[in-house]
């Protein structure tokens, strides 16, 4: 199924979906910069009794990364959590309140016990690079979504989107098209090239 940027249907299509455990896990997988977080937040602005959660709380620390010599690296799924992962997803099916870590981007790093899934909330809306990756570990994800998304974004859109990010987190033009070009375009073909089957895919949000 292929949908546009039509938040009101896909709400609709979640809505309609039935509980499997106490909340619906939806994954709305894609590459960096692709537009998931605004998707998610939006979503659950139209969704009752649900709530935003980011798969960037599981960065590893800088510390483990250099240690691994995967600092330059960052953002590839090796550089993930994903068993720390797994395991939040499998108590958010059937328990109350649930605590999760969220990524800081100012610190980069991931702050503990930063965010909660409270347990009036009914649908939690997960948004990540790699949630529907096939490949050890990643692939174990795709039997706990209830509904996955791929959010589809066109190399171009991504670079420009991707190079305005570094930019104003203080990078030099340099610095933003290495960083770029060097780690974050190789993590967006990864999330195209070895992608199991979503229930849906958005194309890229039109420009106003």
């Amino acid at each position: 199924m292929q949908l546009d940027w039509d938040v009101e249907a896909l709400a609709t299509r979640i809505t309609a979906l039935p509980f499997r455990n106490k909340r619906r896990l939806i994954a709305l997988a894609g590459p960096p910069a692709s537009g998931k977080s605004t998707l998610a937040h939006a979503l659950a602005d139209h969704l009752p009794n649900s709530c935003a959660l980011p798969m960037d709380g599981f960065h590893l620390d800088n510390r483990i990364l250099r240690e691994r010599g995967l600092i330059a690296r960052k953002g590839a799924p090796e550089t993930f959590d994903v068993a720390g992962l797994q395991h939040l997803l499998q108590r958010l099916q059937n328990e109350d309140d649930v605590v999760y870590p969220l990524f800081d981007r100012h610190l980069d790093c991931a702050v503990a016990g930063a965010g909660i899934a409270e347990a009036s909330a009914t649908t939690v809306i997960v948004e990540g690079n790699y949630l529907l990756l096939d490949a050890p570990y990643w692939r174990d994800l795709r039997a706990l979504w209830d509904f996955a998304v791929y959010v589809s974004v066109s190399p171009d859109v991504l670079r420009d989107r991707l190079l305005t990010r570094w930019h104003d987190h203080g990078f030099s033009r340099e610095d933003a098209q290495a960083k770029v070009e060097q780690n974050d375009m190789p993590n967006a073909e990864t999330t195209r090239n070895a992608l199991l089957t979503p229930d849906c895919i958005i194309h890229e949000k039109p420009a106003p």
